[in-house]
């Protein structure tokens, strides 16, 4: 095993906690009783797909999404209770963080959508002001952005090709199995993140 030069981190339960049932249950009140047959972590149907991969625009999904959940929800009820996932970025993390750009070429990335990204980037600015959460890597690459998502090889593939990082010297960390389970198909390194270890337990 060669010695890790680069870490790509995931964002979702690395730095950003995150709680899928809130969301879940947001959409239950709301009379989606079906939601957990649309969406969990570890699965979503081709509506989420498209939207993470930046191929509906943010009124093509609640079109689509009012459509596929056969209600009458307005824009602003789905986008509140697609967004209840998101929590906070500890402070600790972040500290972390800053250390550790330090010691090796770090880069970010995450499954996510522009409406999600627009969310927790505004969260990160209220709870650090003056600070860019991207700045903290030397890229930050966001699915709907990249037009690939993980687990798929390939988006770790075309990552690599992007920074000209040789996969055997780059550590990639997630908190979802399959996702690592890609990784290790583009010829990463990997650490499965399982709660309740965090960052700070990774002896980097």
């Amino acid at each position: 095993m060669q010695p890790v030069k680069n870490i790509i981190f995931d964002l979702g339960g690395v730095f950003l906690n995150i709680n899928y049932q809130l969301t879940r249950q947001a959409f239950v009140e709301l009379g989606v009783g079906h939601f957990d047959a649309m969406f969990t972590q570890h699965h979503s149907n081709d509506l989420f797909e498209l939207l993470e991969t930046g191929k509906l625009s943010d009124q093509q999904f609640y079109d689509a999404f009012r459509k596929e959940s056969a209600t009458g929800l307005s824009n602003d009820q789905i986008k509140t209770a697609w967004n209840a996932l998101l929590l906070d970025f500890p402070e600790e993390r972040i500290s972390w963080l800053e250390q550790i750009k330090d010691r090796y070429n770090i880069y970010l990335y995450s499954n996510t959508n522009q409406i999600h990204y627009d969310q927790f980037m505004a969260d990160f600015s209220k709870a650090y002001p003056g600070k860019d959460f991207n700045n903290y890597f030397l890229t930050a690459y966001y699915s709907q952005t990249l037009g690939l998502r993980k687990p798929y090889v390939e988006s770790f593939q075309q990552i690599l090709v992007k920074e000209a990082l040789n996969p055997e010297e780059t550590l990639f960390i997630d908190d979802t199995i399959k996702n690592i389970e890609g990784a290790q198909k583009a010829g990463m390194q990997t650490i499965h993140l399982v709660a309740p270890m965090t960052v700070l337990d990774l002896g980097l």
